[in-house]
C-alpha cells in the first residue's frame, strides 16, 4: 500500500505554556512553531504527494498550510475527524504540572490501555479511531494513485505515538516508550503483509529518498516482504 509522512503539528502557544491543549478551539502556532512547519514542509519539496490530511483542529491545519507553502503545484488538503487529538474530557486546558498530581496520570504513564479521561474517550478508542482513520485513507490514496503513492498526514503527539505503535506491532501499554516532538516526522510504508516504519520523530534531512523509484517490475519490497539479510534501504536511499 501507499506510504504515509505522519508529521506532528508545530509548538503552540500551549505547548509553550505547560497546558494541555486537547481540542480547546483557538490553540495556534506560535512563531517557534510556524518555523518548526515551514522547515518540515521544506523537507519533503521533493516528495511528490498524492495527498495532505489534517486534523480539524486549527494548529494542525496551520502546519499543513505551512508545509504546502514551499511547494510548486497544488496538493489536496482535507481534513480527517480520526485524526483529531485524543478527547482529554476534564483534563482539557488544564496545567501539565497539576495534572501530573492526579491519580490518573500513573495510569497514563504505565497502562494506557486502561486509561478513560473523566468525560473523554479512552486511549485505547483513540488508538482505534486514528488507526482506522490512516489505514482507511492510505487504502483509499493507494486505490487512486497506486502503491507508490506519497501522502501526509498531519496530526498530534498522542494520535502519531498510537499510529506508531500499532504499525511497530507494540502493544498500547508500550507507547509512552516512543517520542514525537513538535514538527517531527515519522514514516510508515502500509503492505499487504505488514506496515514498516521507515523513520520515527525524524527532524532533519531531505525527504526527497521517499520519492518513487521508476520500476520495471513489482519487486520483493513493493510486495510486502522482508529483504533477508535487510537489504539496501528504501527505495535504496538513506535513512
Amino acid at each position: 500500500m501507499a506510504t504515509v509522512i505522519l508529521v506532528r503539528h508545530g509548538r503552540t502557544t500551549a505547548n509553550a505554556g505547560g497546558m494541555l491543549a486537547g481540542r480547546t478551539p483557538g490553540v495556534r502556532l506560535d512563531e517557534t512553531g510556524r518555523g518548526q512547519a515551514t522547515r518540515a514542509g521544506e523537507r519533503m519539496v521533493s516528495v511528490p504527494l498524492a495527498a495532505v490530511v489534517s486534523s480539524p483542529l486549527e494548529r494542525c491545519r496551520q502546519t499543513a498550510k505551512a508545509l504546502l507553502a514551499a511547494r510548486q503545484g497544488a496538493v489536496p488538503l482535507t481534513t480527517e475527524r480520526g485524526l483529531t487529538e485524543c478527547d482529554y474530557g476534564e483534563w482539557q486546558g488544564r496545567a501539565i504540572k497539576e495534572l501530573a498530581k492526579e491519580p490518573l496520570w500513573k495510569v497514563v504513564q504505565a497502562q494506557p490501555s486502561a486509561a478513560v479521561f473523566p468525560g473523554g474517550e479512552s486511549m485505547q478508542a483513540m488508538q482505534a479511531r486514528a488507526v482506522g482513520a490512516v489505514r482507511r485513507l492510505d487504502a483509499a490514496i493507494e486505490a487512486e494513485h497506486g502503491a507508490d503513492a506519497v501522502w501526509v498526514a498531519v496530526s498530534h503527539g498522542d494520535i502519531i505515538k498510537s499510529i506508531l505503535a500499532d504499525a511497530l506491532g507494540m502493544h498500547l501499554d508500550l507507547f509512552q516508550r516512543l517520542h514525537v516532538d513538535p514538527a517531527s516526522v515519522s514514516v510508515v510504508r502500509y503492505t499487504g503483509t505488514r506496515p514498516f516504519v521507515l523513520a520515527t520523530n525524524s527532524h532533519d534531512g531531505d525527504l526527497g529518498w521517499l520519492a518513487p523509484p521508476k520500476r520495471k517490475r513489482r519487486s520483493a519490497t513493493a510486495r510486502g516482504d522482508a529483504v533477508v539479510g535487510g537489504g539496501a534501504g528504501p527505495h535504496s536511499g538513506p535513512h
